[in-house]
Order: structure tokens, then C-alpha cells, then sequence
């Protein structure tokens, strides 16, 4: 194994204008990779997801109305310094200008032409940083006739067919457990703007990057929309079931839930002679899996009624020994105690001196490098934690110059 070496982003620098989740989600992994991120945030109020609570840590410190830091905050803005702009004044524009100057990249997520009037869009950043990579994240980008309209991750996963696919046949449209939309839109702008650094590399051109919520959650209908644009029949709610694949299914057992995801024939015959069904595959309606399919009510039926013999472990060391795709239905608390996801170090523990507890336990990114690992620098920041650090170590601004800058609000 190659000797490690700093993180692959070390040594850029990234303005994240960015609130909620998709932009927060994008600049926290590229803090993740080595970038020096500069979250720059509304003197007094901060990020509104800091308030996003419960749960809340318990901080040894209070803040104003909010003496706590809500989880939610916590999910999506470690690896970064936070430093208070108020970019409402003259004197913060300014003062946000020289900082961008110094930076690699720029994203934020102000609705459609909400920065031009503070002098912090992309013609404006370019004119003092002409090589600026500029992501702006928006719900349905900055064309098209919902361009000016806020958008939201729920909206999205409406508005993109996605809630239309998940649910029971016959019950209501129900949107994924997490923000799932802002979540890939953040992952999508991380991408892009990879792409976008590569160029400069080549060309030393910077480059805009538009980006949507919406745009984004239909690239990702992948099967689902190819078997629409395929066939021109709508897809039908399946609960958990899958639309090409039998048996595909959550199905219960003695103590809980386990998931069967069967993707071939052999795979069905293993199952079925575990099961105590070993007739199930020499039947022409569950032969094969284009059968199976036709005929997905009755083998269902006759596998919810297996189920419940064995529990959960039962079912899952056993047909893992047998190479049939199977995994038990988890809990959180059953998560992070998996002793998948513990080797895989998935729970990350940061020191944090401003917490009762001394540190704050966060989602570890799951990317592994051989040679140029992920780091881990900074908890997620107090509100303005950082701003005399970054504005010294950044514009080199005396002690004087930044006690003006304070008592003058622009900070």
C-alpha cells in the first residue's frame, strides 16, 4: 500500500454561499476530499437548518435564542469554517468580492438572480476571479418557465415522477425517508464541478455550472424511466416490490423483516430448497423469472407464508451461505452496530470542546482511497466561528480593520 498523502481537493479553496441540504451536502464532500471550505453565513441568524430541530446537541455555551445545534445542521456542513457576511451591505459585498478572489470555486443556492444585486453573481465573481468554477444549485434552474420558483427537495421528488414509484398499489404517493433529491443534486454538483476543475487544468478556463433539483431527480428515474420512455405505460407503485425481478420483495419472518432480492433462476431454486419449497421452481408459473413476473400475486403469497418459520438470522446467515441475495430490514440502532458498517469505520467520532459531550458523532463519507484518504478537520462550526481566523489568514486584514468591519455590521 502506497504511503497516504493529503487529500486529493488539498490545497483549493471553496466560497459555499449554501443553505438546507443540496449545497451544504456538495461542499461537505468536497471539504471531505481535501478543500478548504468557507461557509460563509448571515450575521445573528447563520444556517437556517441550525434550528432545525429536535434532536439537538447540547452545547456547554448559549447562543442567543438557540443555545443548541440541531442534528440536521450537523448531517451536511462538517470540514468547514464558518465566517459572518452580512451581504445585504455595501461593505460586505466588498467584503465577500476579495474573499471569492481568493477562491477555486464558488456554489451557492440563492434563488434566481438573488445574488446580482449584492454583486456576487457569476459575471460579477468573474470579473475578480476570472478562472472561477460557479455552481449554482437551484429547485428547476435558471431557465424555463419555473426558473423564479423556490424549490424544495420534496417538490422535487414530486414534480420527478419519483413519489409516483414509491408506495403500496393502492395507497398514496409517499416520498423517500431522507432528502433524497437534494442528497444527488449535491452529488451531481460534485461531479460537475470535478469536470469543471479537469478543464481548467487543461485549458485555465473557469466555467458556470447550472444545476436543479428537479433536473436532477429525473436523470436518476433510471429503470423506471427507460421503462416508460420504453413501452409508454406508466409504472405502477410497488411497494417494495421490483417491476422486473420476482422475487424481489421485503417479506416477513418470526421477528422482524428481511429482504429477498432473487436475480436468477439458480438463485430461486437455492432459495426454494432452503425455504422447503423445492417444487416451487419445476412449476410453469414460477420457472422463470419472466413467469414469476407474470404470476408475482401468487408466488408472493405463498412466500409471505414461509416467511415466518425462521427468523430473521435464520433466513439471512442462511441463504448467504447459499449465494442468494438476502439482508434483514434494520434499525438505526441495528445499523451502526452492524459489524459491516463498524469495520467499515461509517460512524465517525469528532472532537468538539463546545459540546457537553466533548465530541459530536457524525456519517462517515464512505469513499476509501489508497493513497490519498478522506479527511476529517473540522466539527461542524459555530456561526462565525472562524471569521477573524479566515479573514487574517485569507486578506491578511489587521486586528484593527476586522474590529471595524464587526462594529460596522458588515460582519
Amino acid at each position: 500500500m502506497t504511503a497516504s498523502r493529503p487529500a486529493p481537493l488539498t490545497g483549493l479553496r471553496v466560497f459555499d454561499l449554501t443553505r438546507i441540504l443540496a449545497g451544504p451536502t456538495a461542499t461537505q464532500l468536497l471539504g471531505d476530499l481535501g478543500a478548504d471550505i468557507v461557509k460563509i453565513e448571515r450575521p445573528g441568524q447563520g444556517d437556517d437548518t441550525r434550528k432545525w430541530g429536535p434532536p439537538f446537541v447540547e452545547e456547554r455555551e448559549a447562543e442567543g435564542d438557540h443555545p443548541r445545534t440541531a442534528a440536521y445542521y450537523l448531517s451536511a456542513n462538517r470540514n468547514k469554517r464558518s465566517l459572518t457576511i452580512d451581504i445585504a451591505s455595501e461593505e460586505g459585498q466588498a467584503l465577500a468580492r476579495k474573499l471569492a478572489a481568493e477562491c477555486d470555486i464558488f456554489v451557492e443556492n440563492f434563488k434566481v438572480g438573488g445574488l446580482q444585486k449584492y454583486g456576487l453573481d457569476y459575471e460579477s465573481i468573474r470579473q475578480v476571479r476570472p478562472d472561477i468554477i460557479y455552481c449554482s444549485i437551484t429547485g428547476f434552474g435558471q431557465t424555463g418557465p419555473y426558473a423564479p420558483r423556490a424549490g424544495y427537495d420534496y417538490l422535487a421528488q414530486g414534480m420527478g415522477g419519483l413519489m409516483s414509484l414509491t408506495g403500496e398499489p393502492e395507497g398514496e404517493p409517499i416520498k423517500v425517508g431522507v432528502g433524497i433529491a437534494d442528497v444527488m443534486c449535491g452529488m451531481y454538483a460534485v461531479a460537475a464541478i470535478l469536470s469543471a476543475l479537469h478543464h481548467r487544468h487543461r485549458t485555465g478556463e473557469g466555467q458556470y455550472i447550472d444545476l436543479a433539483l428537479l433536473d436532477s431527480q429525473v436523470a436518476w428515474l433510471v429503470n423506471e424511466g427507460l421503462n416508460y420512455l420504453t413501452s409508454g405505460e406508466l409504472p405502477k407503485r410497488l411497494g417494495n416490490e421490483h417491476p422486473n425481478i420476482v422475487p424481489y420483495k421485503v417479506l416477513p419472518c418470526a421477528d422482524g423483516f428481511f429482504i429477498l432480492a432473487v436475480g436468477n433462476d439458480a438463485q430461486f431454486r437455492r432459495f426454494c430448497g432452503f425455504a422447503g419449497r423445492p417444487d416451487l421452481p419445476d412449476e410453469p408459473r414460477f420457472a422463470t423469472n419472466y413467469q414469476r413476473v407474470t404470476h408475482r400475486r401468487a408466488l408472493y403469497e405463498i412466500l409471505e407464508a414461509l416467511g415466518p418459520a425462521k427468523t430473521l438470522d435464520e433466513w439471512v446467515e442462511g441463504l448467504s451461505e447459499l449465494s442468494v441475495p438476502c439482508g434483514p430490514v434494520n434499525t438505526l440502532d441495528r445499523v451502526f452496530a452492524d459489524p459491516q458498517i463498524r469495520h467499515r469505520g461509517m460512524k465517525l467520532r469528532m472532537e468538539d470542546a463546545q459540546t457537553l459531550k466533548g465530541h459530536v458523532d457524525l456519517i462517515a463519507n464512505p469513499i476509501k482511497f489508497s493513497t490519498t484518504p478522506v479527511s476529517y478537520r473540522y466539527p461542524p462550526p459555530r456561526m462565525g466561528e472562524h471569521t477573524e481566523e479566515l479573514l487574517k489568514e485569507i486578506l491578511d486584514l489587521p486586528d484593527a480593520e476586522i474590529a471595524r468591519l464587526r462594529a460596522s455590521g458588515a460582519i
